[in-house]
């Protein structure tokens, strides 16, 4: 129901820079994850359950994170290499997989995501927080759609039947943070869909996307050009995010939204001319640095006061002045500069949640220095 809800507010970090930055998502949050095949959707899904390891180990169920994969009409051995690395990492202790693989018969793959939810649910209604990735939809759509037509039910649209954004609805709708006087739980839902030819305006994309809090869009030339994650933060949104985003990391990462805004369309206008005024010219040279600052490889997700720190040295301009090769050498040198020296400014950040003045004065030096060291 609707009474029993509350708005969105706590984070639920991804570990992932792009996505933590500029697309937050909330516990409760109903984001979708939307790209052609082979673009990295599960990627994404796959570190968000490892960066709540170390979440995890506190032990404290009020912030611990238990996560839901409901594997969809997909290949077995995909499955079983997806469970492989989170038993490796040590993520399966907090982890349901749910599988229906594309051998099991078309009813199965229809129940999965259902059967899976109702795990999550015993998670949202007893106080705590899940998250549960339906990984993914268009294959939950085309098993429904074959059951639809053998019980000669009447086709619509691209011959899925009249109910279909219906079956969605019913499934998304049950993801969401419960108020204090229910326990104050969560269910956050991931769903995948997989367009075809970056062909958004799909029957089942669109629905999908209407029905949910945001989308994550992930584009194959970005993946091919090796931005990965290949997020287009152009066309990503989170409508609810925001409100659930750290103090600190809105504080940089306001900046960042506007300043890729600008790239964005200056690079548009770029090919063209040659003769770019300063002003361009700078504003060019900062959003391929900050392009550059928001890629980041599988399996190294960065806790949220790491994150700050790195994309604070990117929007103050630290990195405008060295080559784009060098920004991830760079990011990993402060870091580790961090961890060893200056341990007490990130512990400040992850407890506060917050970036004062103090804090980012403290920091500020450190950039400051170790970019000047590095140049």
């Amino acid at each position: 129901g609707i009474i029993p809800r509350k708005s969105v507010h706590e984070p639920m970090a991804t570990g992932l820079k792009a996505v933590d930055a500029l697309i937050p998502i909330g516990r409760g949050q109903r984001e979708l994850i939307i790209g052609d095949r082979q673009t990295g959707k599960t990627a994404i899904a796959l570190d968000t359950i490892l960066n709540q390891k170390p979440l995890n180990a506190t032990g404290d169920e009020k912030i611990k994170l238990y996560c839901v994969y409901v594997a969809v009409g997909q290949k077995r051995s995909t499955v079983a290499q997806f469970a492989k690395v989170l038993e490796e990492q040590g993520a399966l202790e907090y982890s349901i997989i749910v599988a229906a693989t594309a051998s099991d018969p078309a009813p199965m793959q229809f129940l999965a995501p259902f059967a899976g939810c109702t795990m999550g649910e015993y998670f949202r209604d007893n106080g705590m927080h899940a998250v549960i990735i339906y990984d993914d939809l268009s294959k939950q759509a085309v098993a429904y759609r074959q059951m639809s037509l053998l019980l000669r039910r009447p086709p619509g649209r691209e011959a899925y039947p009249g109910d279909v954004f219906y079956l969605h609805s019913r499934l998304l709708e049950r993801a969401a943070k419960m108020n204090d006087e229910m326990g104050a739980g969560s269910l956050t839902a991931l769903p995948v869909i997989e367009t075809q030819a970056n062909d958004v305006s799909a029957y089942i994309p669109t629905n999908v996307i209407s029905i949910t809090d945001g989308q994550i869009f992930l584009e194959t030339d970005l993946f091919y050009q090796g931005i990965r994650p290949a997020v287009n933060v152009g066309l990503s949104v989170s409508r609810v995010g925001s409100s659930a985003q750290t103090k600190a990391m809105k504080k940089v990462a306001g900046k960042i939204k506007g300043e890729l805004a600008q790239y964005r369309e200056m690079a548009a206008f770029a090919q063209f001319g040659s003769d770019l005024d300063a002003t361009t010219q700078r504003l060019l040279n900062r959003g391929s640095r900050l392009t550059e600052l928001l890629k980041q490889p599988q399996f190294s997700p960065l806790k949220m006061e790491e994150q700050v720190a790195v994309i604070y040295a990117g929007v103050n301009g630290y990195l405008d002045a060295m080559p784009v090769n060098k920004v991830r050498g760079f990011e990993q040198g402060l870091l580790s500069l961090l961890h060893s020296k200056h341990k007490d400014i990130l512990d400040t950040i992850s407890s506060s949640r917050d970036l004062d003045d103090a804090t980012a004065g403290k920091l500020k030096s450190v950039v400051e220095g170790y970019a000047k060291s590095y140049a």
